[in-house]
């Protein structure tokens, strides 16, 4: 059972009936899904899961685990918890049509600002003057292969000193939606398919949350000793 917040490291003070409770939730919880509560002193959220069995026995080979279940995606079944505040500007790289507005309205609901880029050169230049928080990038933009796209190349190859701080958000059919195998094997932090776009938002509040809580401590400790 978790005793202190990873976010405040304040102490969570839960009454026997509370730690019960939790436990009664987190023993029901489906394998692979994740508890959120907030912390009631920083009111950061804080994903738990359950305990693994000691009973589970490795495999003889090595399977990669498959695209996560997007029932709730369509239901919005989110906490209100999930929200993200003080989130700076976004950058796009999406052809200019109706799902780019879906695109916009997305990242806006989560607070971005966002400005689109026509073109790489574009693109290019605008990170050049700005820190963008968040990147966007259609997987055609440049033509039908991403892997040839001279700015997801771009993006790949950047110094982590930079790219550490920018959460890198890949659209297009090929990809099924959260999943982060995938978006580890596109060196994305996000994988979108454009028919989920319409949920893209929902999509936003689960991802950002959970990267924030991974790569949050280590930013922090990089910022106070002077490597941000």
């Amino acid at each position: 059972m978790i005793s202190n917040c990873p976010h405040c490291k304040t102490p969570l003070k839960l009454g026997d009936a509370q730690k019960a409770k939790l436990q009664k939730a987190l023993d029901a919880l489906a394998p692979g899904k994740k508890l959120t509560i907030k912390c009631p002193s920083c009111a950061k959220p804080i994903m738990l899961e359950a305990a693994v069995s000691s009973k589970a026995k490795g495999a003889s080979a090595i399977t990669p685990p498959g695209p996560p279940d997007l029932s709730w995606l369509k239901e919005k079944a989110l906490q209100d918890n999930d929200r993200i505040e003080d989130v700076p500007m976004a950058l796009v790289l999406y052809p200019e049509n109706e799902q780019r507005e879906i695109v916009r309205d997305a990242l806006e609901q989560v607070g971005y600002q966002v400005v689109f880029a026509d073109t790489v050169d574009n693109a290019r230049e605008r990170m050049r003057f700005v820190s963008f928080a968040c990147v966007v990038q259609y997987s055609q933009f440049e033509g039908p292969k991403l892997e040839n796209s001279p700015f997801h190349l771009y993006m790949r190859d950047m110094s982590m000193q930079r790219r550490r701080y920018l959460f890198y958000i890949l659209i297009g059919p090929e990809f099924s939606t959260l999943y982060n195998l995938q978006a580890l094997a596109y060196s994305a932090n996000l994988v979108v398919n454009d028919k989920d776009l319409l949920h893209m938002s929902t999509a936003l509040r689960k991802a950002i949350p959970l990267y924030e809580e991974i790569f949050g401590p280590f930013m922090e400790e990089l910022t106070s000793a002077g490597k941000s």
